[in-house]
């Protein structure tokens, strides 16, 4: 099975800062490495990661570590018809979905995060999916033009239409040039169609502008 080992979120300034946020928020190890880039970006990104976990007061935890953290509410964290979550964009601009399926607590608030979603955003799912299917990564979910999910370990890897991705965000689509991101597995090194850029996860070592 295909693998993402981590995904690298490029900040203009302060990766230092950056990474004792992503830290001390979400603590997910070395699933979330920080990178320096000077590259323009405004708006939307495309992307969002989305942090599963299994019951209400867990979403909580996290979502008030990084609010208090300097985080921003996109969507507060409520009950809807599929279970309890809400988003949030971090103080560096990533966009971070964090949810359960539960809608009640079975105990205490224990902190673990059970899968980590990247979502992308992207013109044509169809095409895109293709692209990645080319490259050997199997679907595991499929909803038409709509959403498609690859069976890859470690980090799991999703596609929306672009619109859509925002909507669910709760943002507008509206955004121009870099992502501010870089995906490490073991797929190769290439840019697919939407300019999402890959790196072997054994080969790639984060810059710094610091």
């Amino acid at each position: 099975m295909p693998s993402i080992e981590f995904v690298t979120l490029e900040v203009s300034s302060g990766p230092t800062a950056a990474s004792t946020f992503y830290a001390e928020a979400f603590d997910l190890g070395t699933r979330v490495r920080v990178g320096g880039s000077q590259a323009p970006t405004t708006g939307f990104r495309g992307f969002a990661v989305s942090l599963v976990v299994s019951q209400p007061n867990i979403v909580d935890s996290y979502f008030d570590a990084a609010l208090e953290r300097g985080a921003t509410a996109l969507k507060p964290a409520a009950k809807s018809f599929w279970g309890y979550g809400g988003v949030l964009r971090d103080p560096y601009g990533t966009i971070w979905k964090i949810a359960s399926s539960s809608k009640k607590n079975t105990g205490p608030a224990r902190r673990h995060v059970d899968d980590i979603v990247l979502l992308l955003g992207v013109a044509d799912v169809a095409a895109t999916k293709r692209y990645y299917v080319e490259r050997g990564l199997p679907v595991a979910k499929s909803f038409g033009r709509k959403y498609v999910e690859f069976a890859t370990s470690g980090i799991k890897l999703a596609l929306y239409g672009r619109r859509a991705a925002a909507k669910d965000a709760g943002v507008s689509p509206d955004g121009t040039g870099s992502h501010r991101l870089v995906i490490g597995g073991d797929a190769g090194t290439f840019a697919d169609p939407d300019g999402f850029r890959w790196e072997a996860a054994s080969a790639f070592v984060p810059a710094s502008s610091e």
